[in-house]
């Protein structure tokens, strides 16, 4: 950092600090540490200047922590809830329809009538497609209230969206995503519905290429799409774990390789064998309070590899029990973390502490393997303007870090993204962050305004001086077999060095601080072969089955050095 900025930095901020709680939170250990130690008869020279030294900590920490940000577009026209990217490299943003105005107007000639009056038209758009190429949206028609719904690609591609309130509760939605270039829009599934609203439900595709539908606010039971003949089969554990304040909505569901599903809600976790509708084993509780909605934590299952046999879920943050019921919008987050591995004969939870206490933070898989905590707030709980202290540091989980050495803060982002925000993996390797509106309606000119802005975040892994490790995809089929034994070709433009991975990476739906569907599959290869100048084969060895990675498409990542490529998308298929 050039001196002068540097200085700048500090005389511009030194005047911006109080000797209040607000430093002692923006400094959670280094403040509070030094300001306990200092006598009541300190003077306010010695207060004057330990406030300098800490606002010059910050200036040099912040220019020098890893990553770095990006506006990719100011004003996406809506506030994005849900979001997923497509394999046309193009982003659904979808909101909810009953919310007012957005800033993004319908096609001429398509406006909206409203389910509860026929007269009343709305011609604003509610869902649009971001095009990653030329940073453009256009709107999309959704016609049922998408408030809080859910999610998952189906094995062609098509986005199966489920759920929500009111007219849209039982309602069945597709989006077959195609170039931006081209046409494609919301459909809305006539003949089909579900069987029990769904509201604050959780979707997870299965080995068969079908999605589960878990979950929902008073709808302790599951159903599938495509719908069954049973329609839904009730599931006891979800009301179980139900509290006064629920605390079992949207459940954390991830698919493990032996094709059991690992349910986390509450703060209780079950494994749970969907076929024939039992509950495998009971998981011991993860202390620390709730971490479903409304307590805000978030989850995600690390990366698969090896023979596949094993798999680890890692569940952080959230608020205290009660935050919720007292509407309480500065009782301190926790940030501790439970880590489990699920499939062995008798688990427990292993616990660490992130950097800062966080709610509704995203838990984003890297395709290195390592997890981004990104968005939320270190005060409150979700709801609408329940929320305060937004969290603008993110931090990286490096899973096969020893325990206490796993969490590394990156670099702070100046946008807030407080309730009903979004973090998603990108093909070439940035996080997309969309939405934050903590208001009923769109509000702006608050201190936590509707936000409409979208960002990237670029991880260490992209920074210049690792661009020559960086590999380029140059060739690589469309479609893989399970088991199928495929080649690569990369290039990179120095000399590989140890083993390049090549990871795939889904595309999840993100949504209240959880991917759904989210995974990463390492898989076997070989060594890199030279085939040429600059060019290398790499022999790779599709996911053995379902279990392991659901048929569908992913993002296929070539990782040198822990430095990805731009992802290329193939379908995998049975």
């Amino acid at each position: 950092m050039q001196s002068a900025s540097y200085l700048a930095c500090i005389f511009s901020n030194v005047t911006l600090y109080s000797f209040s709680s607000t430093l002692t939170q923006n400094y959670p250990l280094t403040t509070k540490s030094l300001y306990l130690s200092l006598d009541q008869s300190s003077s306010m020279a010695s207060l004057l200047f330990l406030t300098i030294v800490l606002v010059s900590i910050s200036c040099f920490t912040r220019a020098d922590l890893p990553g770095t940000w990006e506006l990719l577009l100011e004003n996406a026209g809506i506030a994005s809830m849900h979001t997923a990217v497509t394999r046309f490299n193009t982003v659904v943003l979808l909101d909810r329809t009953n919310i007012g105005p957005s800033r993004k107007m319908l096609r001429k000639g398509h406006c909206r009538v409203d389910p509860n009056n026929p007269n009343k038209h709305d011609c604003y758009a509610h869902s649009v497609l971001f095009d990653l190429v030329t940073r453009s949206t256009r709107p999309l028609m959704i016609l049922t209230d998408t408030w809080c719904s859910s999610g998952q690609f189906l094995p062609d591609g098509t986005l199966l969206q489920t759920g929500g309130d009111l007219d849209g509760v039982k309602k069945f939605r597709k989006f077959s995503p195609c170039k931006f270039s081209e046409f494609c829009d919301w459909q809305e599934l006539e003949n089909v519905e579900l069987s029990h609203g769904r509201w604050y439900a959780t979707n997870q595709i299965l080995p068969d290429g079908t999605i589960i539908i878990v979950g929902g606010r008073s709808s302790s039971s599951v159903e599938f799409y495509p719908p069954r003949e049973t329609g839904a089969v009730l599931f006891p554990f979800l009301a179980q774990a139900g509290d006064n304040q629920m605390d079992n909505l949207y459940p954390y569901v991830h698919l493990l390789p032996n094709g059991h599903l690992f349910i986390f809600a509450n703060n209780k976790a079950v494994l749970y064998d969907f076929v024939i509708n039992n509950v495998v084993k009971e998981y011991p509780d993860l202390e620390g309070g709730p971490r479903n909605y409304p307590s805000a934590g978030s989850s995600a299952m690390l990366a698969l590899s090896g023979d596949y046999s094993a798999a680890t879920v890692v569940v952080c943050g959230g608020a205290p029990y009660g935050a919720f019921i007292d509407r309480s919008t500065d009782t301190p987050a926790h940030g501790s973390c439970g880590r489990i591995d699920p499939t062995r004969p008798d688990p427990v939870w292993e616990m660490e502490d992130m950097p800062f206490g966080r709610i509704m933070g995203d838990m984003v898989m890297l395709p290195t393997g390592e997890v981004m905590i990104i968005n939320g707030a270190q005060a409150g709980t979700q709801g609408f303007d329940l929320a305060s202290n937004p969290c603008l540091y993110p931090v990286l989980y490096r899973p096969d870090q020893p325990l206490g050495l796993r969490f590394m803060t990156l670099n702070p982002g100046t946008v807030p993204r407080m309730y009903h925000s979004t973090a998603n993996l990108l093909p070439d390797g940035r996080i997309l962050l969309a939405g934050s509106n903590p208001h009923y309606i769109y509000k702006f000119g608050v201190e936590f305004p509707t936000e409409l802005r979208i960002e990237a975040f670029s991880p260490e892994y992209l920074s210049p001086d690792r661009a020559n490790l960086r590999p380029e995809i140059v060739e690589l089929q469309e479609t893989v077999k399970f088991s199928e034994v495929f080649d690569m070709f990369v290039t990179v433009p120095l000399p590989v060095v140890g083993l390049v991975e090549v990871n795939i990476a889904s595309a999840p739906f993100a949504t209240h601080s959880f991917s759904q569907g989210q995974r990463l599959v390492k898989l076997a290869v070989s060594s890199a072969i030279p085939d040429g100048e600059g060019l290398y084969r790499i022999s790779c060895t599709a996911p053995p089955d379902g279990k392991v990675a659901p048929p569908g498409y992913y993002m296929v990542f070539a990782v040198n050095q822990g430095v990805p490529s731009v992802a290329r998308w193939v379908q995998v298929v049975s």
